[in-house]
């Protein structure tokens, strides 16, 4: 887990080293919608690796942000989920994809006059 002495004293830089890369935010986004087990993720994650995947579930578990649970099941069962601290991220998210879609749709209409 990262210190408090270890953040940035701006906010906006906390956020972006905690979930500022590409990975880190694709993830985030599968797991609003409900938990997935880490083979889904991966196939779900076009080109990311084993390694990449799991070094950032790590670190974003040990964030607080990302819950691992393991079912005590033959052959063992791992899911990951967002924790209420992650789940505080949806707002975030979701005002990414409406500027994400708002910058299409702008693109578009540029591309058609």
């Amino acid at each position: 887990m990262i210190k408090k002495e270890d953040l940035p004293a701006c906010p906006v830089a906390t956020t972006v080293q905690l979930i500022g890369n590409k990975w880190k935010l694709l993830i985030l986004r599968n797991l609003l919608a409900r938990p997935w087990r880490f083979n889904e993720l991966h196939k779900s994650l076009e080109g990311i690796s084993q390694k990449v995947l799991t070094s950032h579930l790590r670190e974003m578990e040990s964030d607080g942000i990302v819950k691992r649970e393991v079912y005590a099941e033959v052959p063992p069962r791992v899911e990951y989920s967002l924790s209420p601290l992650g789940e505080s991220m949806r707002p975030i998210l979701n005002a990414m994809q409406e500027w994400g879609n708002n910058y299409k749709e702008g693109l578009n209409k540029l591309a058609a006059e």
